[in-house]
Formats: structure tokens, sequence, C-alpha cells
């Protein structure tokens, strides 16, 4: 039994000694960040519950407050026909996810230019399994939220504030 145990530790010991970590948010070179976005943007919202498990940039109630505000202009959702069986009916669909962002500081001058987050995941399609299709196709859009976010982060992550530039 000890060796099965020290044989189950081992893997995570030699993991935790080399320093690894998983991919996470690191600090933002702003203290104070305002976010611009449609209401319900799913985006945003996952970007408000990544800053704030940061705890080190602070998400301001007005752009005046912040440092630096993100304007997320376009969310745009789409989904389009990828096949058809021989019969006509739909075998899969292309989703897809575009976004448009921008980050300026308190004063309005972009720190750089705008830019544009495509996303696209296929799906396969049976009518026969239409709630399971439902339900894997909100968990793609998540996915691709997610993916949206983390991209954004990691942008903002690399902005040098103030000269237009990263």
């Amino acid at each position: 039994m000890k060796r099965r145990l020290f044989l189950a530790a081992l893997p995570a010991a030699l993991v935790a000694g080399c320093g690894f970590q998983l991919r996470r948010v690191t600090d933002l070179p702003f203290s104070s960040l305002y976010i611009e976005a449609a209401s319900g943007s799913a985006v945003a919202q996952r970007i408000r519950v990544l800053l704030t498990a940061n705890k080190q940039t602070r998400l301001a109630a007005t752009a005046a407050e912040a440092e630096a505000v993100l304007k997320l202009r376009e969310d745009v959702r789409s989904k389009t026909i990828l096949s058809l069986s021989g019969a006509g009916r739909v075998t899969e669909y292309r989703l897809g996810l575009r976004l448009t962002y921008a980050v300026s500081g308190r004063d309005g001058q972009e720190w750089g230019a705008p830019e544009t987050i495509e996303l696209n995941r296929d799906m396969t399609y049976d009518d026969a399994q239409l709630l399971a299709k439902g339900a894997e196709e909100k968990l793609l859009y998540r996915d691709m939220e997610d993916n949206a976010a983390l991209r954004i982060l990691r942008r903002l992550q690399n902005l040098k504030p103030g000269n237009g530039t990263s």
C-alpha cells in the first residue's frame, strides 16, 4: 500500500519541483481597467472574472476612474453550413466568433490599433441528437469566448501604456 502511494505521489512531486505552473493571468501594466462592452457580453464577463481572481488590476466603475479602457466593439457569433448529406441534410456546421477590441488611456488616446480576433469551430450535426448538439454548440461558443478573453488579457499584459505600441 505504501508503495502505491509513493508511486502515485512521485509524478506530482516531480512536476511541483521543476517549477511547472498552469498558464495564468499575470500583472497588467496598469493598476485599473474599465471594460466598455455591450450589456450581456460573455467575453467581457469572462475578462472581469479573470481580473477579479488576479487581484492585481482593479476594475473601475467608470472610464474616468480607470488608467486604461478596454473597448469591445464587435462581438458577433456566426453559424454556417459546412457540409450536407446526399439527402440534403446538414451534417456539419462551422461556428464562428468575431471580436474587435481596442485599448486606450483615460484621455481617449488609443494605445495601439484596434485588433480583431476570429475563432472558428467545426461541429458535426445529427437531427436525432438535437438536444445534445444544442448543448455542444453552447459549449463550443463558450470555449471560443474563453479563448478570446485569454487572448485579450495576454495582449494587455504586453502593452506599453501611453506610447501607442506594444
